[in-house]
């Protein structure tokens, strides 16, 4: 498994939708994963440690988890198939440990909140790397630019 983080949010100008930018932690390669708006809401507001005055979905999920005896161990995107990844919640306790199915983008908003490491399978980035989404030139278009860009490049996420 690679380790990865949260390089930051982004806007495809096609589609108007959010990216997750995920970027290899010991290395160059970043992914990108295109994702709904609430979720980046709720990646950027934790990116921005903005709090609310009531939990937000993910919040609640970590008190919940907490409460149960359980903690955040890890998240893994573990496979892409159809252009959708995949993605496990690794939760552990005195009991044993438990692995959650989940969509990347509610794993990641989770991991953040729960200071828990973020991995992805090699045969996974292998793979959006590859053109398996279908993007053909334009993946080594983003790919190019991911590269070239720093964090600074993303700015602040707007709502």
């Amino acid at each position: 498994m690679i380790r990865m983080t949260v390089q930051g949010l982004t806007i495809d100008p096609a589609s108007n939708s959010p990216i997750l930018i995920l970027k290899e932690q010991d290395g160059e390669r970043s992914l990108p994963i295109w994702i709904g708006l609430l979720e980046a809401t709720a990646i950027a507001s934790e990116l921005e440690k903005v709090s609310f005055a009531r939990p937000m979905t993910h919040d609640l999920l970590r008190n919940v988890i907490a409460e149960l005896g359980y903690s955040v161990v890890k998240v893994e995107v573990v496979d892409l198939k159809d252009n959708t990844f995949y993605a496990l919640i690794h939760l552990t306790s005195a009991q044993g440990g438990l692995t959650i199915d989940a969509r990347p983008s509610d794993a990641v908003a989770l991991a953040l909140r729960a200071q828990a490491p973020i991995f992805i399978d090699p045969k996974v980035l292998e793979a959006a790397g590859s053109g398996d989404k279908q993007l053909g030139d334009q993946d080594d278009k983003w790919s190019e630019l991911l590269d070239k860009m720093d964090p600074e490049d993303f700015g602040k996420y707007k709502m």
